[in-house]
């Protein structure tokens, strides 16, 4: 005898339904959306990378303030 958790019949069922149906979504892919949501991620990266780069360099300017002191 096996221990195997008893599985219900409806999550079965729908776990193929998923499979087997397709999406509501569109099949076609906008590529105007996606170049735009790139640039949109490049913008944003590109900004995170300047913040953390100001806080590197004043991090080591208040350090070297404070070690001339």
């Amino acid at each position: 005898m096996s221990v195997r958790p008893k599985e219900n019949e409806s999550s079965k069922k729908n776990f193929v339904e998923d499979i087997v149906v397709p999406s509501s979504r569109s099949a076609k892919v906008n590529l105007t959306d996606l170049v735009q949501r790139l640039k949109q991620e490049k913008k944003i990266e590109r900004k995170n990378n300047i913040l953390i780069s100001l806080v590197a360099v004043s991090a080591v300017a208040v350090l070297g303030i404070i070690l001339t002191l």
